[in-house]
């Protein structure tokens, strides 16, 4: 998998995940940390043009830096849920398609200490590349599960008790109502569609993000930031807190 930007990259090189780093024309004190840690970590690097870096990102913003990386370790839902250290708390994704989104949520999933992110096989924008540098690195320490069918995930989350939360413009519960210190899954609609009909029926509750302004929703990203940052602040204080 290719990811590129200086963030991303330095990221994977810490994780120990970079197998090749395709380094451009330009220098500075970033650019030489980067090459120091490949050279401890017995990294390949290899100069080349910044056309050839234009090419591979295929116009991407790569700050002069491409890696080769190994794919994201793929998780299963049970592993997920058996490696969190205490109520797991996770993040399932219904068709999120701009990796800008997605390497947004996944950024903020690892500020908020999420345990695991699941994704749809299909309908899904690609980890690496633009997700991969909207993560700012992110992507190398995310756990992922990737699933064929949302719905029956839904199924299998809450067979092993865990509570999933949909998020919907028009529900009636607000989200700061509903009690994040339980085992909880929150789940995240499409850009603009929103949650599936049959991934909102599975869901055991829909919450709402009230909005005070003109605008009647927030980009999915932020809303998953609002969400779990909730959730973060009510396992540390309680619910209704």
């Amino acid at each position: 998998m290719m990811i590129y930007g200086l963030n991303p990259v330095l990221e994977a090189l810490r994780a120990g995940r970079v197998r090749e780093l395709r380094i451009g024309l330009r220098e500075g004190g970033r650019m030489q940390e980067m090459l120091a840690l490949a050279g401890e970590r017995g990294v390949r690097v290899r100069r080349v043009s910044p056309e050839t870096l234009d090419r591979d990102t295929r116009g991407g913003i790569h700050q002069g830096v491409v890696a080769l990386i190994e794919s994201v370790r793929e998780y299963s839902v049970d592993e997920l849920i058996r490696g969190a250290g205490g109520p797991p708390l996770l993040v399932v994704l219904d068709g999120i398609e701009d990796p800008q989104n997605l390497g947004a949520i996944l950024r903020t999933a690892d500020a908020a200490g999420v345990d695991g992110v699941i994704v749809q096989s299909r309908r899904s924008a690609s980890l690496g590349g633009a997700a991969a540098k909207a993560s700012a690195g992110a992507v190398a320490y995310s756990r992922i599960a990737i699933v064929v069918n949302i719905a029956r995930t839904l199924d299998e989350l809450k067979a092993a008790g865990v509570w999933t939360v949909g998020l919907a413009a028009d529900a009636a519960t607000p989200y700061n109502q509903v009690d994040f210190t339980l085992p909880t899954a929150v789940v995240l609609g499409a850009e603009g569609s929103g949650l599936r009909r049959l991934v909102r029926e599975r869901c055991d509750v829909l919450a709402a993000i009230p909005m005070r302004g003109h605008v009647d929703s927030l980009n999915v990203s932020v809303a998953a930031g609002v969400t779990l940052f909730e959730a973060v602040r009510q396992r540390r204080m309680g619910p209704g807190v």
